[in-house]
């Protein structure tokens, strides 16, 4: 996810210098109490597809042969296991029961298929056609900004920013428990220059996605939210909080790394 992040700083830069907005002090928002990791994300470069060409002479047939059936071109099979393949990722990332893990994996295979513009248009038909459903709303969210990760446009990168973060609106108005689409959108926003003041925002929409969660099974992907939240309190000036997160997510995490990382460099508490 290293490129996507680099990706939205450039973008929210580009936001940044079209308005003009006075910074304002977070005020503390009240500690909460709850999970998170480090969210990856590994850009692969686009495997383009193998076009198999099939000489019309190279099935002759003796005239003892012309009652068989000429053998099917191996391009066909090939064409067809393609399109299994990008049919099975997208139904991944649009199944509630995937995991989180799952569902990164299919974008990393999508992305090495080099099929991430089909399955934006393939995202937007299903969202077309059935507006009602939150999780596609979610998925092409998430595309939108894979894709923004991959092209060098920054004009580009600010459109389909903002398109991902008005996408993510819609599918948490269809389903405000929605993890990925409250997730991603909050990890986008903290990368939003400072003078949007978008700190305050982005502390609220990981408050409530940890408050969802500890009223939820507990996933291991639950431990990255509150990462991101204790490093939006030390950021905004408020170590302390930060540190009641982390310890609350290595309370209920306690085999996560990073969380342990963030710990032993937070002031200790008096």
């Amino acid at each position: 996810m290293k490129r996507l992040i680099l990706a939205v700083v450039g973008v929210g830069a580009l936001i940044g210098l079209a308005l003009s907005i006075n910074r304002s002090k977070i005020p503390p928002a009240p500690a909460v109490e709850t999970v998170a990791e480090s969210n990856p994300d590994q850009t692969m470069e686009r495997v383009q597809p193998v076009k198999a060409v099939v000489a019309a002479t190279q099935f002759r047939q003796s005239p003892a042969d012309r009652s068989k059936p000429a053998p099917v071109p191996l391009s066909r099979f090939a064409a067809t296991d393609d399109a299994l393949a990008f049919n099975h990722t997208i139904e991944m990332l649009v199944s509630p029961q995937a995991s989180f893990e799952q569902k990164q994996a299919a974008w990393k295979q999508l992305k090495e298929m080099g099929k991430l513009d089909q399955a934006i248009s393939d995202l937007e038909q299903r969202t077309a056609d059935e507006p009602q459903k939150a999780e596609y709303a979610a998925a092409l969210g998430q595309a939108y900004l894979k894709k923004c990760a991959l092209i060098q446009d920054v004009r580009e990168q600010a459109i389909l920013a903002m398109k991902a973060d008005q996408t993510f609106d819609v599918a948490l108005g269809l389903d405000p428990s929605n993890w990925e689409a409250r997730y991603t959108k909050a990890v986008g926003m903290s990368y939003w220059p400072a003078q949007l003041n978008k700190g305050q925002e982005v502390i609220e929409q990981f408050a409530v996605l940890i408050q969802q969660q500890e009223a939820q099974p507990s996933q291991q992907q639950f431990a990255r939210s509150y990462i991101w939240l204790g490093d939006q309190y030390r950021k905004t000036g408020y170590p302390e909080y930060a540190a009641q997160v982390w310890q609350r997510g290595a309370a209920l995490f306690p085999n996560n790394e990073e969380l342990k990382n963030k710990l032993a460099s937070a002031p200790s508490q008096p």
